[in-house]
């Protein structure tokens, strides 16, 4: 059984120092103290920088004596980052987890594993191999990324205000939101195929 005292507290802890840290935490519903999701700021001088990338951390029942399972719901283009999934390859995730380890630290850790990525232990093939052959042409790719999809946090109000910049009506975007299910991406084809 997870320990929700801990919880409580290492969600306290993350919450304090989130400007110097570059990391935040949220829980989108707070009746469920297992979901978090975490943001973290691209760190200064790697083609990440000045993003803010969103990952979901899921606590499962038996931690912190199972590691959490953290995956990026924001899209990046990083050896160690599923570009399709978001799922992380980093071993404090896996068998280097220890119940000393904190959600803080495992934040800590992405956020150093975008500064150094570890081409030679990828989780996605495609950007390893483009990053250790041309990494010119990794590092724009990467930042065309950065500069399309890590906009930090969504909420409700400026997924409406993204349909509406896009030319759709208050009343039009707001269903496609909700039918949607608050998924911005669905919305847009919703209101794209009038379905």
């Amino acid at each position: 059984m997870a320990d929700i005292n801990r919880i409580k507290k290492e969600f306290r802890d993350c919450c304090k120092e989130q400007e110097k840290s570059g990391l935040e935490v949220r829980m989108p519903d707070e009746a469920n103290m297992m979901a978090w999701e975490g943001q973290i700021k691209g760190p200064v001088g790697t083609p990440y920088e000045g993003g803010k990338f969103t990952v979901s951390i899921e606590l499962p029942a038996d931690y912190p004596f199972v590691p959490p399972k953290m995956k990026f719901t924001t899209k990046i283009w990083h050896p160690n980052i599923s570009s399709e999934t978001g799922t992380i390859c980093l071993d404090i995730l896996k068998n280097e987890w220890s119940p000393a380890l904190t959600i803080r630290t495992a934040l800590i850790s992405l956020q150093a594993l975008l500064s150094a990525p570890e081409p030679d232990d990828p989780q996605d093939a495609v950007v390893a191999k483009q990053y250790k052959e041309d990494r010119k042409a990794w590092e724009t790719q990467a930042a065309f990324w950065k500069d399309t999809y890590a906009k930090g946090f969504s909420t409700n109000e400026s997924k409406l205000e993204n349909l509406m910049n896009m030319g759709f009506p208050k009343e039009q975007a707001e269903a496609a939101l909700t039918a949607a299910g608050g998924d911005e991406n669905l919305a847009v084809e919703k209101l794209l195929t009038g379905v």
